[in-house]
C-alpha cells in the first residue's frame, strides 16, 4: 500500500478544477481528496458548485479544510487572474490544473448553423475550457520556477465528429491539438500537459438527447452510441479517475506528455 500512496498520493498538492459545477468535476475532486490533494473548484454559477462542495464536504468531514470553491468565469482572463489569486491566498500554491469546461448548445444541419452560437460554444469549450485558464496558470508557474501538471477534458468529438454539433466538434478538436502543441510549449518549463477524452456519460447536458425523458428508454442516438461502444453501456464518471490521478501524479506520469487517454469502453475502437 505505500507503494500506491508513493506512486498515486497527492498529499500537499493543490488542484484546480474548472466547470467545477459538473458530475465529472464532483468526481474527479472526490478522487483527488481521497488521494490527499487539496481542492480548488472553478465555476461561473454558484448554485452547482456549492452542490458539488456540500455533497463532497458530507462525504469528507475534513473537507472544509480541503476544499474551496471560487466564483469565476475562466473566459475572462481578469476573473480567471483573481481566482488563481484567490487559490494561492488560501492554499499557498496550485500544482495540477484540471481544464473541465465545457459543453454544446444544439444539434441540426450545417446549413442552419447559428452563427452567435457557433462563437459561444466555441469559446466555452476552447477560450474558457483551455486557453485562458492555461495562460494564466503556466505564466504564474513559469515565474516561480514550478512544474506543473495539465489535464485538458477532450471528447470522442475530438477524434470522429459527431453528427449536427459542428462548434463543439471543431472545439473540442482544438482542444486535442493544442494539448500536443502546447506539451511542447511547456515542456522546457517542466510543466506537462496531457488530456482526458471521456466517452459518453449521461449528465445534466446530454441526459435528454440519449435518454427519452418519459419513458426512461435510449433515443435512436442513445441507441446509436450504445451499439458502437463495445463494453454496451455508458460510463460512469467514476471511471475517469483513474486516468486522473495518473496524469496528476509526477511519479506515475512524470514523463508523460501531450498525450489525451481515451476512458470509452473501446468506442474509438469499434470496428465491422
Amino acid at each position: 500500500m505505500q507503494y500506491l500512496n508513493d506512486m498515486f498520493g497527492l498529499t500537499g498538492k493543490t488542484v484546480v478544477i474548472t466547470g467545477g459545477g459538473g458530475a465529472i468535476a464532483s468526481a474527479l475532486a472526490e478522487a483527488y481528496l481521497k488521494a490527499g490533494a487539496q481542492v480548488s473548484l472553478w465555476n461561473r454559477s454558484s448554485t452547482s458548485m456549492e452542490n458539488v462542495s456540500k455533497s463532497l464536504k458530507a462525504t469528507f468531514p475534513g473537507a472544509h479544510k480541503t476544499l474551496q470553491t471560487v466564483l469565476a468565469d475562466t473566459g475572462n482572463e481578469t476573473e480567471t487572474q483573481k481566482a488563481l489569486e484567490a487559490c494561492i491566498d488560501h492554499f499557498g500554491s496550485v500544482d495540477i490544473l484540471v481544464n473541465g469546461v465545457g459543453g454544446n448548445k444544439g444539434k441540426g444541419a450545417f446549413v442552419d448553423t447559428d452563427i452567435d452560437q457557433f462563437k459561444t460554444v466555441m469559446e466555452l469549450n476552447l477560450v474558457a475550457g483551455l486557453l485562458v485558464p492555461t495562460k494564466v496558470i503556466t505564466t504564474w508557474w513559469i515565474k516561480k520556477d514550478m512544474p506543473g501538471s495539465i489535464i485538458n477534458l477532450s471528447s470522442m468529438a475530438s477524434y470522429t465528429p459527431l453528427s449536427g454539433v459542428w462548434a463543439y466538434d471543431a472545439a473540442k478538436a482544438g482542444v486535442l491539438n493544442l494539448t500536443m502543441a502546447s506539451a511542447k510549449e511547456f515542456a522546457p518549463y517542466k510543466i506537462r500537459v496531457n488530456g482526458i477524452a471521456p466517452g459518453f456519460f449521461l449528465g445534466r447536458q446530454n441526459r435528454a438527447l440519449l435518454v427519452d425523458q418519459a419513458s426512461g428508454e435510449l433515443t435512436e442516438r442513445g441507441k446509436a452510441i450504445i451499439e458502437r461502444t463495445p463494453y454496451g453501456r455508458f460510463g460512469e464518471v467514476q471511471e475517469l479517475a483513474g486516468a486522473a490521478l495518473f496524469l496528476a501524479s509526477n511519479k506515475a506520469s512524470g514523463f508523460v506528455t501531450g498525450v489525451t487517454i481515451p476512458v470509452d469502453g473501446g468506442f474509438l475502437a469499434d470496428n465491422i
